[in-house]
């Protein structure tokens, strides 16, 4: 008779491509079997008849115990954090490990594993942002860091502290091409968003609800299709994160058209809130202070679109968690100017449920793109597949088991981060993550944490594949051809 750690009997199983009704199997950490009316002993029998069991989310942009370039440290340690995001389906996360001016990479990634390792409660790695690309950063310290397994470095196009120029992403990028890691970029024009700033600052305009108009849609559009050519100039890949307009999609859409290596993110508050949530909330309009801004709902509309076309690949929510109050938002008095208030809101709990409840069971998109926009496009992407995204024999049990019936009401404090307020506040939505299950372990169980610190394992990722991600065009319009770069 065949033994299990765990069987999960009676679902609905979805991944990317496929819908079917079968058992799972689990031993040792990973599914060893698929199939219908499984027999065999069992630690643990979960009945999942009724639900849709999912692979676990893995939520690759987020900002846990992460100093900011003016050195405001995110509300969130990797407990907290990684709570959070196992309540809202999530066994995986990538957040960020920051370089500052002057730091060695290799100090950063040290700094980050001891935050990581004895809190996180689920799997994680890290995207490394580099913001001080010297000589011994690009030609020792890069290739070190990928070695370790961290295969994707990100950049900012604007903040005069952490900003890189045009050179230094060039360099980035082509230090990225050569090993098979992908870049990420924060784009918006740094000229524009300080000129746009010191005009509103003259005319005494500096409220919150002024945040959005700092940032014009013009400063994203053009970043985005500047950092575009410039990848496109090394045919080196490049994820634009937190797309935010429907001019920047569709410059994402026009160059994987053509063949380039180009991908894009989209992220909740774009899709669930708009610049009425800003200015609509008066002294309290720090909260939805997030950068880039806030849209119209002609946006939100937009962003849909792309994202169930397949122009936006991920969704990720960019969590970056400050409180609104003098340790965070309030710093700098109780109603600070919009360029003096902490930039960032959370999000990591609510991102698949609210995908779930106003995308799948609206009918916007489909289960498979539920299932391919919170896990499997990520662990393609980011080198973790077919380990993580899947649900498949061989795969490390990472698996989320989803009440489509069970209504939730999100208040100020519902989530299991360290806030104290949700910009997704008196939304209700229908769907949530019952049972979270990470390596086998069952870590979150009818709305109990049942795992502990430390648990999480640091994964090490593969390099980035093109494959699957661009446009397969013919030889004579491939632009990939038109000059001397070495292909990936």
């Amino acid at each position: 008779m065949q033994e299990y750690d765990l069987l999960i009997k009676g679902g609905r199983i979805a991944t990317a491509s496929d819908t079917f009704s079968a058992d799972i199997g689990i031993k040792d950490e990973k599914i060893t079997c698929l199939g219908t009316s499984l027999n065999g002993s069992a630690t643990r029998i979960i009945d999942a008849t009724g639900k849709w069991v999912l692979p676990g989310g893995i939520e690759s942009h987020c900002h846990i115990e992460q100093e900011s370039s003016t050195g405001a440290m995110t509300s969130d340690d990797y407990y907290t954090g990684s709570v959070s995001a196992a309540f809202g389906g999530n066994t995986t996360i990538i957040p960020f490990a920051a370089q500052h001016k002057g730091q060695s990479l290799a100090d950063v990634v040290k700094t980050y594993d001891n935050r990581a390792a004895p809190k996180s409660v689920i799997d994680y790695s890290y995207h490394l942002i580099v913001s001080d690309p010297t000589d011994k950063v690009l030609n020792e310290e890069l290739p070190a860091v990928f070695e370790a397994g961290i295969t994707s470095f990100k950049v900012f196009m604007t903040y005069d502290l952490i900003m890189i120029d045009d050179k230094q992403m060039l360099d980035i990028l082509d230090v990225a091409r050569r090993f098979g890691a992908l870049t990420m970029v924060h784009a918006e024009n740094n000229a524009m968003i300080k000129w746009m700033t010191e005009r509103l600052q003259e005319t005494g305009n500096e409220a919150a609800k002024f945040h959005g108009i700092s940032h014009p849609r013009q400063s994203e559009v053009e970043a985005i299709n500047r950092a575009i050519q410039l990848a496109t100039f090394l045919d080196a890949p490049l994820l634009i994160v937190h797309v935010s307009t429907n001019e920047g999609a569709n410059a994402i859409a026009q160059a994987r058209q053509e063949g380039r290596k180009i991908l894009g993110e989209t992220c909740p508050q774009y899709m669930f809130l708009t610049d009425e949530n800003l200015v609509g909330a008066g002294e309290e309009g720090g909260k939805f202070i997030c950068s880039p801004p806030l849209r119209d709902f002609q946006t939100q509309k937009d962003l849909w679109r792309h994202l169930q076309n397949g122009t936006l690949q991920l969704y990720s929510s960019d969590h970056a968690p400050y409180r609104f109050d003098e340790s965070a938002k309030l710093s700098h008095g109780p109603n600070p100017p919009f360029h003096k208030t902490a930039n960032g809101m959370p999000g990591i709990e609510y991102r698949a449920p609210l995908l779930f409840s106003e995308g799948f069971l609206k009918g916007r998109i489909s289960i498979q793109q539920f299932v391919e926009l919170t896990s499997t496009n990520a662990a393609r992407i980011f080198g973790l597949h077919p380990r993580k995204g899947t649900i498949a024999i061989g795969s490390d049990a990472d698996i989320a088991i989803w009440n489509p019936d069970r209504e939730v009401q999100i208040t100020e404090t519902s989530a299991h981060d360290n806030m104290d307020y949700s910009p997704f506040a008196g939304m209700n939505i229908k769907g949530w993550p019952e049972l979270v299950i990470n390596r086998g372990r069952l870590i979150i169980d009818n709305g109990e944490l049942k795992a502990v610190r430390g648990q999480g394992e640091f994964l090490r990722r593969k390099p980035f594949e093109t494959t699957g991600y661009i446009s397969h065009l013919p030889p004579e319009l491939d632009v990939s051809k038109n000059h001397g770069a070495e292909i990936l």
